[in-house]
């Protein structure tokens, strides 16, 4: 018989308890973001910081119930939970009211639900489960297409509610494909293209093929006694022609023009202090004020006097460096670090292949919000609106990456009693 009180006290305490301590500071800085001195108590549920501590609450019962459940469940309903939230993002599409220009939202009574956060861990599930399929190889080309598919259905949907952040959430699980053997040469390619975008965006298009044909001409000479060699050179400058004729399709065309200001905003071809550079411009503000050491618990007054918008969501790090400064942003992205290294630490040691790659796509999405969200609010990174895990309010989200925290500290949890 599986002793459950054995299960619950082999649970990775580092990660746990790591955890706890960034949804307490979250919930700190939620209740500075907004404070003011007609609603003071904490627990003051008009407020956002009263709500988010329900959702805390409610995040811990998630955790609680996902420790106690058998640990070969989610495996075995990978597919099943998979399926449910692509029928969610489908039905957001039909039903879901419009939140600032995103139709993301499902509305339950006085709830809104926000599917395209739980997609995630149900995506990384899939994606875990199909990856430790016996006889699956990633150097198949059917094992990327399936792999691709799985990851690229969510992020598709995503995109048509509007929610570009979210969406762009799913590129992150290319390391967990590079993890169980994709070729570096993928990720070298997805690098460069990744250059060749911000380029097209900077240079004009008659210099940038100018210096494509250049390229390639100089291998040309190089190589040009191998007709394979010569013809995988014309393939690479076609790619990468069509990489520059896509972006500035894309710019022109795909994107709202909201979208277009934030990014050229970000690469300095605009400058918009009043517009689209405003929550920037403040957030820098807000974080350069903090110093060395902050101003002080409830003293930010970027914070107190509303300067710098959406500060309880995904600005809250402004919060941070304002209040607490360099050295309390400094502890806060060390505890975010220390929890990434800790997950593939764990990763690791799994004797499963699923809880294994489960635990790779649990580092790549908190890496991802972790980067691209504490990006945004110094400049480093287009504002696309991600939540930063544990810290911003919002129900949804804080469920969301608790589902995906620790169904994984389960998977290791079991992983002791199956050796016991």
């Amino acid at each position: 018989m599986r002793n459950q009180g054995g299960i619950l006290q082999n649970i990775d305490r580092w990660m746990v308890v790591i955890f706890l301590l960034l949804v307490a500071m979250g919930w700190v800085s939620i209740y500075a973001s907004v404070y003011n001195d007609e609603h003071q108590s904490i627990l003051d549920f008009s407020q956002n910081y009263g709500k988010q501590a329900i959702w805390i609450g409610g995040s811990l019962l998630i955790a609680l119930s996902i420790l106690i459940i058998d640990g070969k469940f989610f495996a075995a309903f990978s597919y099943p939970t998979y399926i449910i939230f692509i029928l969610l993002l489908l039905v957001v599409l039909v039903v879901a009211r419009d939140v600032k220009g995103a139709v993301s939202w499902i509305d339950i009574g006085s709830f809104k639900l926000q599917p395209s956060e739980f997609a995630k861990f149900a995506t990384n599930m899939a994606l875990a489960k199909f990856l430790s399929t016996l006889d699956i190889r990633m150097k198949d080309l059917k094992t990327k297409i399936v792999s691709l598919l799985i990851i690229g259905l969510p992020a598709v949907l995503i995109l048509l509610q509007n929610d570009t952040g979210s969406a762009l959430v799913y590129a992150a699980f290319v390391f967990v494909l590079y993890r169980e053997g994709l070729s570096g040469n993928i990720l070298i390619f997805g690098f460069l293209a990744a250059v060749l975008f911000v380029m097209t965006l900077l240079v004009p298009k008659i210099v940038l093929f100018s210096v494509i044909g250049g390229i390639g001409l100089v291998f040309y000479f190089f190589v040009r006694k191998k007709r394979q060699n010569i013809l995988i050179i014309a393939a690479g400058v076609l790619i990468a022609s069509a990489i520059v004729f896509s972006v500035d399709y894309a710019i022109n065309h795909v994107l709202q023009e909201h979208q277009r200001t934030r990014i050229n905003v970000l690469l300095g071809k605009e400058i918009d202090p009043k517009g689209a550079g405003y929550n920037v411009n403040q957030s820098k503000i807000a974080i350069g004020s903090g110093g060395v050491f902050g101003k002080g618990f409830l003293q930010g007054t970027q914070t107190k006097y509303d300067f710098v918008p959406e500060q309880s969501t995904d600005f809250i790090f402004c919060t941070v460096g304002e209040e607490w400064g360099f050295v309390g942003s400094f502890v806060v992205i060390g505890l975010f670090m220390i929890l990434l290294w800790r997950i593939i630490y764990v990763a690791e040691r799994q004797r499963s292949q699923y809880s294994r790659i489960y635990g790779y796509g649990v580092a790549c999405i908190l890496f991802f919000h972790l980067m691209v969200n504490i990006g945004m609010t110094v400049g480093l990174a287009p504002v696309i609106g991600i939540p930063l895990p544990f810290f911003s309010y919002g129900g949804s989200s804080l469920w969301s990456f608790t589902i995906l925290l620790f169904v994984f500290i389960k998977l290791d949890a079991y992983r002791l009693e199956i050796l016991r």
